[in-house]
């Protein structure tokens, strides 16, 4: 009987000493996957930029005039975003579609320059940000809306203020816009996305920004048009 015991307390202990083996063993996967996929997502961003950067070079060339000084390539700044969201903005991004951006949004008062793909699907809204068709293209007139996620890239929108500057670099200008209006909305008012009295530009993102599960509202920042350059003038 005493030995019929010691043998069950050997079987227990193997066990758990295999449990412990395989756990030990999946959390260093995961932790790779982690930084592997952080990693990934700052130089894809970054490529993603550079072509950008690379597509407004060729279109200032056509004018023949020497390169103008693009603006540097950053990292991405991840300190707001959570996790999940940054594992899915690497693993999206494996043998999914690339693509130059038909802009790029930046905030400098934010720290926040992103790539701005066609299109707000999950794909697309895990690699950068999305505008929103049915507005108004970058680069054109009208009302043009860009979304985001809460837990990444617009994250930062939760320290936006009336007055700040943002900028929009389309393929062929560089429009400046100042946030005039911030409010937060239900997920069916579509009326902010409506053309304004004057050029605008409408940044959206769910709202509250830490809600866990579906955020139930919308964060929405308003800007008007103050200026807008017609990337020719930038090769003078």
């Amino acid at each position: 009987m005493i030995l019929r015991t010691n043998s069950e307390e050997v079987q227990r202990h193997r066990r758990l000493s295999i449990t412990g083996r395989c756990l030990t063993t999946i959390g260093v996967f995961l932790l790779g996957v982690y930084v592997g996929s952080m990693i990934y997502r700052v130089v894809s961003s970054r490529l993603a930029l550079q072509e950008f950067d690379e597509m407004r070079m060729m279109v200032g060339s056509e004018y023949g005039k020497a390169p103008i000084e693009l603006h540097l390539h950053r990292p991405v700044d991840f300190k707001l975003w959570s996790e999940e969201r940054i594992l899915a903005y690497g693993q999206d991004l494996r043998g999914k579609k690339r693509g130059v951006p038909v802009a790029v949004l930046r905030f400098e008062k934010l720290n926040l320059r992103v790539p701005v793909f066609e299109g707000t699907d999950i794909w697309t809204l895990n690699r950068g940000a999305g505008w929103i068709k049915g507005t108004a293209r970058p680069g054109g007139t009208g009302n043009v809306g860009i979304a985001g996620h809460r837990d990444s890239f617009f994250r930062v929108l939760r320290d936006a203020s009336k007055g700040d500057t943002i900028e929009l670099d389309s393929a062929a200008s560089t429009a400046t816009f100042t946030v005039d209006q911030i409010e937060i909305v239900g997920p069916e008012d579509i009326a902010v996305l409506k053309p304004r009295p004057e050029p605008s530009l409408t940044l959206v993102t769910c709202y509250p920004f830490y809600f866990v599960g579906d955020a139930p509202q919308r964060f929405i920042v308003h800007a008007a048009l103050s200026k807008q350059v017609e990337i020719e003038k930038f090769w003078n």
